[in-house]
């Protein structure tokens, strides 16, 4: 009589990142489909009044986890490298949830300079409010961080490269200084998209991604993660369930399909972009390129020691011209959308005006933030020649 015997599971561990990608999640097909279900549900039944009075089951509501969310949990971590993670329903939600559970009344938050927006805009508002103190620092302080860590200093959040203007910090020298005086580090690590650059090996305690970019890839639904080192696990944890969230299956879906794909989209991204921005810098219009993977650009010796790959989201500061040159330039633009997001297959730009309290942001021109998508980049070279044609005639 022939054996009943399934097939073996890989050790992830040996794999490389390539195929942990493919990997991922896979544990929690059924019935020989390679993606997992989709679970749609709330209530969860117990099938026996002792599994109700010790829920002595793996799934016990819908919020506190499905097979769904597993899938995709387990994945993440395994992406970043990280003890566990846990979904969110955006970016946003990621950032001031993981904020605020390590954070409360009386403590010190050290926040880079150039954290995206809204993040600096909750500091400002929310954590204010809880009396919660934030001092915003130089994105180039590298060890001498140390100097602004207070006895009561519980966060040093990073974000490398930086929101708009691409500083890559220095995040070894960073987590040194900060763990030696016993503050956690956070990093946002939407840009490195947890593949390209490993934020644990570096020293953070936690990070955080935007999964609505690269983690998802498509453009088609919000997702954030936090991913979470040992240490800093159980107390995420614990903040994460009490504040309610979860995020919806559908959208945690894609981003497990997303991530399957995660590698060979990047390396299109990270092509398509050192092309389109070593076309740029041959432009007389343009000032700088501010893409840490281009040779002498700013940051690129960091991100050369750290990063294992670039991806497609860079700033271009422009030579002083009027605003209604710019705005020219982007109406004529035909394949880059206008929109405030990145990381799905399309090509994007967009002004910027860079917002500094700590540091100084002294470039005469205007910025644009480019994402490169997936798109030929003659054809985007193409589009962006008649964009300047545009700014010319203006």
């Amino acid at each position: 009589m022939a054996q009943n015997m399934s097939k073996s599971k890989p050790d992830l561990s040996t794999l490389s990142p390539q195929t942990k990608l493919v990997a991922a999640g896979r544990d929690y097909g059924e019935h020989g489909f390679v993606n997992p279900a989709v679970y749609h549900g709330s209530t969860v039944l117990f099938p026996t009044a002792k599994s109700l009075h010790d829920r002595s089951q793996t799934y016990v509501y819908g919020r506190r986890g499905t097979p769904t969310s597993r899938a995709v949990e387990e994945a993440v971590a395994l992406v970043e490298g990280g003890h566990n993670a846990k979904m969110l329903p955006s970016g946003m939600a990621a950032i001031s949830t993981a904020l605020l559970a390590f954070l409360k009344s009386g403590d010190h938050l050290l926040m880079v300079d150039t954290v995206y927006f809204p993040a600096r805009q909750f500091c400002d508002g929310l954590l204010k409010g809880l009396g919660i103190e934030t001092t915003y620092y130089d994105p180039m302080i590298g060890r001498g961080i140390a100097s602004l860590i207070r006895p009561n200093t519980r966060v040093v959040y990073c974000e490398t490269p930086g929101s708009q203007t691409m500083e890559v910090q220095d995040m070894p020298s960073i987590a040194q200084a900060a763990h030696q005086a016993g503050a956690i580090v956070m990093v946002d690590n939407t840009w490195g998209a947890g593949h390209f650059f490993k934020a644990f090996e570096h020293g953070a305690d936690v990070s955080v991604q935007a999964a609505t970019k690269y983690l998802v890839g498509h453009s088609d639904a919000m997702m954030g993660t936090v991913t979470c080192n040992a240490a800093t696990w159980e107390q995420f944890k614990d903040a994460y369930e009490s504040m309610g969230q979860f995020a919806g299956p559908d959208d945690m879906y894609l981003t497990l399909r997303g991530i399957h794909t995660l590698d060979v989209r990047l390396e299109r991204h990270m092509k398509n972009a050192i092309a389109v921005a070593e076309w740029l810098r041959s432009r007389d219009e343009v000032e700088t390129v501010l893409y840490p993977a281009l040779s002498n650009a700013p940051g690129h010796d960091i991100w050369k020691r750290d990063f294992k790959g670039a991806s497609g989201l860079f700033s271009v500061v422009l030579k002083p011209c009027a605003d209604d040159a710019v705005d020219s330039f982007l109406d004529r633009l035909a394949l880059f959308g206008m929109g405030y997001s990145w990381g799905g297959f399309e090509s994007l730009c967009i002004p910027f005006k860079p917002l500094r309290t700590a540091t100084a942001w002294t470039a005469p021109g205007p910025c644009l933030r480019f994402h490169i998508g997936l798109e030929s980049p003659d054809d985007l070279i193409t589009d962006l020649t008649d964009g300047f044609k545009g700014l010319q005639s203006a």
